[in-house]
């Protein structure tokens, strides 16, 4: 038996593919230890997946030098040494690490250590930490081929992302029915875990218009901190959405594959693990990237779908009620656009992203 650090988190772009990861090592017998901040969203996912949760104190770098970016170097320089004391107790084979700030110390303490570490990076341009630390990997794994062209390593593949095998076994009916819904056409919006202002504002615009003049299904994630605003201004716009039985409105979804394999349009942000399940699920989607992100990912990301034919690219700074209901009603009555979106976003999902980073992973044990 196997012992294995899996790091990784902030985001669930971050947390989901190590936990999928994660997930088959530990169904094969393997003996899993999770090392990521206690204070981010991959603590509640994994403890309650039973897996030992090693809590480092670790941020993000700040943008501007200042005091700020002193006091970062210092709690990243003790997260580094108690990386390393996880290390030197547990003695993984292997550390594994999805990039970001989180798996940061795990990995520099496994490079100092000369513990073998792999690492995947889910974006066309992969982040500061992959592009960092990766020279010295045992193997990385990338989402992307474009992302080669900043990796520095000769044991470098193009994997995709690892997601969670429900994506392959789920049929669309199967997931209406865990919904609660009919088997009619679908569509998803959402702005990630957190929510998305400008998809949101523009979402309470068009929902009425959507179920009542078109009989399409829209589930909306709001985020969990904008609900209750979502939740003002819908019921001032569409007084009766509650009953409406078109729609589900919600915070956040727990079950985010039936939510994703029952829909046929999607309006979501570019993160690289939702592109990977959103072509999965052989969704059509108007991809919104969020402006800020690190390294202007999301963009990258939504770019490249564009380029593939296999999604639509529509800037935050565009989005309204008109121009979304526009674009929305432009895949509704033009079933050919919308069959050749799904289609090519179908051919660049990668099923067997978890076996290919296993395999890089045990050849290193």
């Amino acid at each position: 038996m196997s012992r294995y650090f899996i790091t990784g988190g902030g985001t669930g772009g971050h947390i989901y593919p190590a936990i999928a990861v994660a997930d088959y090592l530990n169904d094969e017998g393997e003996t899993i230890f999770y090392v990521g901040n206690p204070k981010n969203l991959e603590y509640d996912i994994v403890t309650k997946r039973g897996y030992k949760f090693l809590p480092v104190n670790v941020s993000g770098l700040p943008r501007k030098a200042c005091l700020e970016l002193f006091k970062w170097g210092f709690k990243l320089f003790f997260a580094v040494i108690q990386s390393v004391f996880y290390i030197i107790k547990y003695k993984p084979d292997v550390v594994f690490g999805t990039g970001g700030y989180v798996s940061a110390p795990a990995l520099m303490a496994a490079n100092i250590l000369k513990t073998p570490y792999v690492m995947h990076d889910c974006d066309a341009k992969p982040g500061l930490v992959t592009r960092f630390l990766s020279k010295n990997a045992a193997s990385v794994s990338l989402a992307f081929e474009c992302a080669a062209d900043y990796i520095r390593n000769e044991n470098c593949y193009v994997n995709g992302n690892p997601i969670r095998m429900e994506f392959k076994t789920l049929t669309k009916e199967k997931a209406r029915l865990n919904l609660g819904l009919e088997n009619k056409l679908t569509i998803c919006i959402m702005g990630g875990s957190q929510g998305a202002r400008s998809i949101n504002e523009a979402a309470v615009g068009i929902l009425k218009t959507l179920s009542n003049d078109y009989n399409v299904q829209v589930i909306f994630q709001t985020g969990k901190r904008k609900f209750r605003t979502v939740e003002e201004h819908l019921s001032a716009k569409y007084s009766e959405y509650q009953s409406d039985k078109n729609l589900i409105v919600k915070p956040y979804f727990d079950d985010m594959i039936s939510v994703l394999k029952a829909s046929d349009i999607a309006v979501s942000r570019a993160g690289s693990l939702s592109i990977s399940e959103l072509c999965a699920s052989s969704v059509a989607t108007i991809f919104v990237p969020y402006p800020f992100a690190a390294a202007d990912h999301q963009r990258k990301n939504a770019r490249y779908m564009e380029n593939q034919c296999a999604g639509i690219y529509l800037e935050d700074s565009e989005v309204s009620s008109d121009r979304l209901l526009e674009l929305i009603l432009d895949l509704i009555k033009n079933p050919d656009k919308l069959h050749q979106l799904q289609n090519n976003a179908f051919k660049l999902a990668k099923f067997d992203g978890v076996l290919s980073i296993v395999k890089q992973i045990n050849e290193n044990t």
